[in-house]
């Protein structure tokens, strides 16, 4: 295991290039993107199998797609510094003729991307027929999926749910940002879904909680369970139970942050509680 004073290291950063991100154009979407932080550095830097380079075939090694692709600035952090593109690039976020785009998008050919966000509830769809071609190739690799919560409102999801149940898809694992926010307010205002765990275990998933959704070793642990659990004729539902705009204390608790940029002082005040530590691009 890497070290986690390390990769709490690499949150701080990741967490100063995403104020920084989005401070700079006046847009995009900080709250929920700070709360994925340190599940994402935990993927990238120490779960997932990945290889050296990028292609978009994927094979022999782990996938993951991303379908909550408003939080493409946490996203875009971690692709830049686990190496898939320059850490300066991220200068052109949601510029003109950026490859750095609002949404992740592919017809620009930016390394790590292999499938176009910001329409919800599509990724775990995609992510089911990446995971059915890896077992028809013979790839013993596994796919992961991210979603937020609100985006479970969106039918397709139950769907694809149902399918990757009835189809014994166990090479797939979609862990779901439980902050319990939306765009327009709290999910259980804005529409209750229930019981989360419930659900999936009635649709036949096997499914794993995070209890600690922003700390990094229990991060690690709960992912390498549910890798330990592949294989054995279920999907696998992680539960990550994370705060939103966590590690910037005005941006925490609330979905005020969900899509809104911090002005001068306000991006002095998050970076000065997140210390630079692996440098600004």
């Amino acid at each position: 295991m890497a070290n986690i004073q390390e990769l709490e290291a690499f949150v701080t950063q990741v967490r100063r290039d995403i104020v920084r991100q989005v401070h700079k154009v006046n847009s995009g979407h900080p709250g929920g993107s700070l709360g994925c932080a340190e599940f994402l550095v935990a993927l990238y830097q120490e779960v997932m199998e990945r290889k050296e380079g990028f292609d978009m075939n994927g094979i022999e090694e782990d996938l993951f797609f991303l379908s909550n692709g408003h939080i493409s600035p946490v996203f875009y952090s971690v692709l830049a510094r686990s190496g898939y593109f320059p850490v300066e690039e991220l200068n052109t976020f949601r510029l003109l003729n950026s490859r750095l785009q609002g949404h992740p998008t592919t017809h620009e050919g930016l390394p790590g991307i292999r499938m176009a966000s910001g329409s919800l509830g599509q990724g775990i769809s995609v992510a089911i027929g990446a995971a059915e071609a890896k077992k028809l190739n013979g790839d013993r690799h596994l796919v992961y999926a991210l979603c937020g919560d609100g985006e479970l409102q969106e039918g397709q999801n139950w769907e694809a749910i149902m399918y990757a149940a009835g189809n014994q898809v166990d090479n797939l694992i979609v862990s779901i940002d439980l902050n319990g926010q939306q765009i327009d307010g709290a999910t259980d205002n804005v529409l209750p879904m229930g019981n989360i765990k419930a659900k999936f275990e009635a649709f036949g998933w096997d499914v794993i909680s995070i209890a600690k959704g922003n700390d990094v070793a229990s991060i690690i642990d709960g992912l390498n369970k549910a890798k330990s659990h592949s294989g054995n004729g279920k999907p696998i539902c992680v539960l990550l139970h994370t705060i939103m705009g966590n590690g910037v204390d005005f941006m925490m608790h609330t979905h005020a942050w969900h899509g809104k940029a911090p002005n001068d002082e306000q991006l002095e005040s998050a970076l000065a509680q997140n210390a630079e530590t692996l440098g600004d691009y």
